[in-house]
């Protein structure tokens, strides 16, 4: 079901319906932004999706900005694009680093006809020059924030065929920020047209952007607010036009204020005048009574419908969401959110990189991702350290969580004033971009972890208040101990204890990054660092040893306000072979212990429109003959029953909640798991069944939630599911989603131990994302699992997804198969067909080196059959084996 039929409050309270009677299978449709509007109909602006049809080489070449150039030979591939897969595992400057060209044939659409046509790019990384059929055109530098093309004002008009071809390069530069060699930076510098193309059509009047108007706290769109409380708040709304025609032009600026089903609250509307080039902005003010107030649990979003109208007829317009809330640093008495203390703010920092394709998420892998972190009970997020995709922030406002959003740069300063101009350049444009979304709590207008000098720091935060001149502007944050911030910025970033010192700062003290035990910087050997592939040890290592981190975000006087984890998602760094594993997520975005430590920290009695929340219990356990004698279990519940072997054995105990420590302790049963022990039941008494441990979560008495796990006995069959977090895969060309192949027992439980390769197949309307060149197809099995990336084509229909071990035979796991649909694509696209006849590349035949029929001259069993040879071998390895 297609949500965006739908307000998104409707969408909210049918999910949450759903999931309160079990049947949460419909799907959510996340609306998607463009240049910061989502699309208003009828209001006259048109906007296409930009992202099929590239022709890409890497490398440099001589003339491929011309318009005779031969691409034939290229690679046809849709954007967000990466310049080169890479295997998940490949940290330590493995990724290119180097020129790379896009080059794409498009005819400009006859329904822009009279408009202004400009391509606007979110992003692209490093250096890009731009060439408009052979000309060059503009240069841009910078990799994390969007730039725009104006075809108009360079003479294409409705009807002709054009040629735009762009030079990326993402080498190390240090002239602009971040500035730092990748081989010393803790994250990478992958490559590419990495986030979304778009292509808008809009009225030679119409609304400026606000990065291409260079306004200072205008262009666009801005709305901020006054005088917020539970009985009413002032929402003021700034819009920038500008004239682009040759005459004055009059035109009328309708603003309307509606709530999440549509319901208008209040339209304002007024006139405007302007000369030939030249630019106004009109201020309008509507009282909005009983606002609803945006919290962590209760996200809910207005929207600001603009239209810029010329009689009756709208030419120009976008919707704004806006969510109204009153955000407050006390000081010594903490954070206040809409007139009341919130306790304390934690989350995690996050990286946009993902196994295989680097930065080159689409949307709705951004909105996973958002929803993964809520899932985890995250409120606040840190970008690090840099802008984010614009729905990644989208999907923060959605679900709940506040921003720290930070100027790109880490470890570096270049002492060339150019360089600082830049910094405070990229501060600009990344409040202009994201001044609007209500999950933004905090500017870093600074360099992480740099020495700069006092006027830099003071310049930055300068800055932040001339962008955001109003009352409940989100504050500025930065390290305590760099120049200048102790004495004048609004929030400091310091550890737990801070707060008790007899020479600590007046203001809010936040911890940007917590968790990190590492040995040394050279080694960094960690035990809050796990692979996923190491298995259940080190997983509850690691989850144990963020719990203590996790604890100390609790300790307070009131002025320390929290903190985010570094980091939730693995990722690959440039300074070190190994990727960073801290994640509580695996970079597929594979759940660790880690992730059910955090979950646990939600309060049971949560009621979230979008994320999982509730009651809940995991056992942190997987009962095999490696596995410890305690049992660890985390829950928000009142207390845990555990018990084992069909409640043969039964213990009780409390989850603690003490103040000033986190809210649901781990419990941790002591020697309850005996290998031996269980080993009686199943291989002397034949009861493997009755080898068991059910926890339950208990609340007033009665049993909440239930955990049931045994141990997983021989592999016999592999298990597909989709990772969509009930979001579809669209048929643009560049989604993708995760499927995962797990290799279970006959009961269904997972076998942690499994040691295979997975052979997947596509059919349909899907792509593989990789083959075995980096370790994707097959894939290794690691604590149980193979994950795999499927990408869309550009045509809606059925996927079927096949999985086989990679060396099949009578006695090995049988194979599996999925089908799922794909749902079309909202927005129209714009390429030339004829320059796009093949489909993209996609890697989906397995390169093994095997034939494709593994089976040919194996014997093959019913499973009736099948169960006989195998219980005859139970029986003879019975009759040999057991003990006198």
């Amino acid at each position: 079901m297609n949500k965006k039929l739908f307000p998104i409050l409707s969408a909210f309270l049918l999910l949450f319906s759903l999931i309160e009677k079990g049947q949460a299978t419909e799907t959510y449709r996340p609306e998607t932004s463009v240049a910061g509007f989502i699309q208003l109909p009828g209001s006259g602006r048109q906007v296409y999706n930009f992202n099929p049809g590239w022709r890409f080489f890497k490398g440099d070449i001589h003339g491929a900005e011309s318009v005779d150039f031969d691409d034939r030979s290229w690679t046809i591939v849709s954007t967000p694009h990466t310049v080169e897969l890479m295997p998940a595992e490949a940290s330590g400057c493995r990724n290119y680093q180097g020129p790379a060209w896009y080059r794409k044939h498009f005819v400009l659409p006859a329904e822009t006809k009279g408009k202004r046509v400009l391509i606007h790019f979110e992003a692209a990384m490093g250096k890009q020059v731009l060439y408009l059929n052979g000309k060059r055109i503009q240069e841009h530098v910078g990799g994390y924030l969007p730039f725009t093309l104006d075809l108009t004002t360079n003479g294409i008009q409705a009807g002709d065929s054009c040629l735009l071809a762009i030079f990326v390069d993402n080498s190390n530069d240090k002239s602009f920020p971040p500035g730092k060699p990748q081989y010393t930076l803790d994250f990478a510098y992958h490559g590419g047209i990495y986030r979304d193309v778009w292509m808008i059509a809009k009225s030679p009047v119409s609304i400026t952007d606000p990065l291409d108007s260079q306004t200072v706290a205008g262009g666009g769109v801005f709305v901020h607010f006054d005088k917020i409380s539970e009985k009413s708040a002032q929402v003021y709304v700034n819009t920038e036009l500008q004239n682009d025609n040759q005459h004055t032009e009059t035109v009328t600026v309708e603003t309307t204020l509606t709530d999440a089903d549509g319901k208008v609250i209040k339209r304002t509307s007024g006139k405007l005048s302007l000369k030939s080039g030249e630019k106004k902005i009109i201020r309008q003010q509507i009282e909005v009574k009983s606002p609803k107030l945006w919290s962590p649990d209760a996200p809910y979003l207005y929207k600001v419908q603009s239209r810029i109208k010329k009689g009756n007829q709208s030419i120009d317009g976008g919707i704004t969401r806006i969510g109204i809330r009153l955000a407050e640093f006390r000081g010594k008495d903490g954070f206040w959110l809409n007139g009341k203390p919130f306790v304390q703010l934690v989350g995690a920092n996050r990286h946009q990189d993902f196994a295989y394709v680097g930065n080159a998420l689409p949307n709705s892998q951004q909105w996973r991702d958002a929803k993964r972190l809520r899932d985890a009970g995250c409120t606040i997020i840190r970008v690090a350290h840099y802008p984010q995709d614009p729905s990644f922030m989208d999907a923060c406002d959605e679900l709940g969580m506040f921003v720290i959003v930070a100027t790109p740069g880490w470890q570096y300063w270049n002492k060339d004033v150019k360089f600082g101009e830049l910094v405070h350049q990229n501060t600009r444009e990344m409040i202009r971009r994201d001044r609007n979304h209500p999950s933004v709590l905090m500017w870093e207008p600074i360099l992480n972890e740099t020495r700069y000098p006092l006027d830099f720091a003071l310049k930055a935060l300068e800055i932040t208040k001339e962008e955001f001149p109003y009352p409940g502007r989100p504050v500025a944050a930065a390290d305590v101990h760099s120049a200048g911030v102790k004495e004048h910025y609004d929030v400091v970033y310091g550890w737990p204890g801070d707060d008790e010192k007899a020479d600590k700062p007046e203001q809010c003290i936040f911890t940007r990054e917590f968790g990190e035990n590492v040995d040394d910087w050279y080694a960094h050997n960690n035990n809050n660092r796990a692979s996923r592939s190491w298995g259940e040890r080190p997983l509850l290592i690691q989850a144990l040893s963020l719990a203590k981190s996790y604890d100390e975000m609790y300790r307070t006087t009131g002025q320390f306000i929290g903190g985010t984890q570094w980091h939730p998602f693995d990722h690959q760094r440039g300074y070190h072979p190994d990727p960073y594993w801290g994640g509580i997520y695996d970079a597929f975005r594979q759940k660790k212990y880690a992730y059910e430590m955090f979950r646990s920290q939600s309060p049971a009695s949560l009621r979230h429109p979008l994320a999982e929340c509730g009651p809940m219990v995991f056992i942190a356990h997987e009962m095999s003959q490696f596995s410890d004698k305690d049992v660890v279990i985390f829950s928000n519940c009142d207390s845990i029953r555990l018990s084992i072997y069909d409640g043969t054995k039964s213990w009780t105990q409390p989850v603690v909640h003490a103040k000033g420590h986190m809210p649901n302790a781990p419990v941790v049963f002591e020697n309850v798991w005996d290998f031996w022990e269980a080993r009686g039941y199943s291989y002397t008494q034949k009861n493997w069944q009755k080898v068991n441990m059910v926890a339950e979560g208990i609340i007033n008495g009665k049993v909440v939630c239930t955990q049931k796990k045994m141990p997983s006995r021989r592999s016999t069959k592999l298990r597909l599911y989709a990772d969509t977090q009930k979001v579809n895969l669209v048929a643009d060309g560049s989604d993708f989603i995760v499927i995962v192949a797990e290799v279970t027992d006959d009961s269904g439980n997972v076998r942690r131990l499994a040691k295979e390769n997975i052979v997947f197949t596509v059919e349909g309307e899907g792509q593989i994302i990789g083959d075995a060149t980096i370790g994707a197809n097959p894939r290794a099995i690691e604590f149980g699992s193979a994950p795999l990336l499927v990408r869309s084509t550009r045509k809606a229909g059925k996927i079927k997804v096949k999985a086989h071990v990679q060396f099949e035979g009578t006695q090995a796991p049988t194979a599996a198969e999925l089908e799922f649909e794909s749902v079309p694509a909202e927005l129209p696209f714009c390429y030339d067909e004829k320059y796009c006849t093949s489909q993209e590349t996609s890697s989906s035949t397995p390169k093994t080196g095997l034939s494709k029929d593994t089976t040919k001259g194996k014997v093959q069993l019913t499973e009736e059959e099948r169960q006989r040879v195998l219980d005859e071998v139970e029986r003879q390895q019975t009759e040999f084996g057991i003990e006198k």
